[in-house]
């Protein structure tokens, strides 16, 4: 095998999360009187943590007390509907089952509020990943390695024989600053343009490519 372990990210690379992020963004943003954002809008606004994906989604020039407010909003609606419309992308979980039973280690590593990490991988990959590494006080999120050398931590092993697998350009990132390759996802929020313009060189086009890939 080529890599012994496998750090995922979780939105648009395991599941698809966003109508949730999208609901909670507008509900968020309904509920402090600003203006909603399209589908569409939101796709291009994640992937960088909830703080930046609200600031991006509010009015530009908006204050820090209105950020802070929506924010709140946002995580408090967020905790409790971030499984309603959410799931795993078809034949990601068969991927993962076949990747543990060939003895790799895998670990999630999102840049998703700790809470929201914690509950949807208690909800679909409690068996699949050992680790789920989310947003967390004093560690930086990505595309900084930090999160995913608490995750290689955690798991007890080196960057040796590590992949990095993602669907976006923060990810492409984190692969480099960490010091491993990446997979770029080509059915996660992203398209194969976008990721190929941000420096992806490597591609899967269903998760069944990955079990070719590693």
């Amino acid at each position: 095998m080529k890599y012994n372990t496998i750090i995922f990210d979780l939105d648009g690379t395991l599941m698809d999360t966003l109508k949730d992020l999208w609901l909670s963004v507008n509900y968020s943003l309904r509920t402090n009187n600003l203006p909603e954002r399209s589908l569409e809008e939101v796709r291009t606004y994640v992937g960088n943590g909830v703080r930046l994906l609200i600031q991006r989604a509010i009015p530009e020039g908006s204050d820090e007390q209105t950020l802070n407010a929506v924010l709140q909003t946002f995580k408090e609606y967020y905790q409790a509907h971030c499984k309603d419309n959410s799931a795993p992308y078809d034949g990601i979980a068969d991927a993962m089952r076949t990747l543990r039973q060939q003895g790799r280690r895998i670990a999630i590593v999102s840049n998703k509020p700790q809470f929201g990490v914690t509950e949807l991988h208690e909800e679909w990959f409690k068996d699949l990943a050992e680790i789920a590494v989310g947003e967390r006080e004093g560690v930086r999120r990505k595309p900084a390695p930090d999160m995913v050398e608490v995750a290689l931590k955690e798991l007890g092993v080196s960057k040796d024989g590590a992949v990095y697998i993602g669907d976006s350009d923060v990810d492409i990132n984190t692969a480099v600053n960490s010091g491993m390759p990446c997979v770029s996802v080509l059915w996660g929020f992203r398209d194969k343009n976008f990721l190929t313009k941000h420096g992806a060189t490597q591609f899967a086009e269903k998760p069944s490519d990955l079990l070719n890939i590693l």
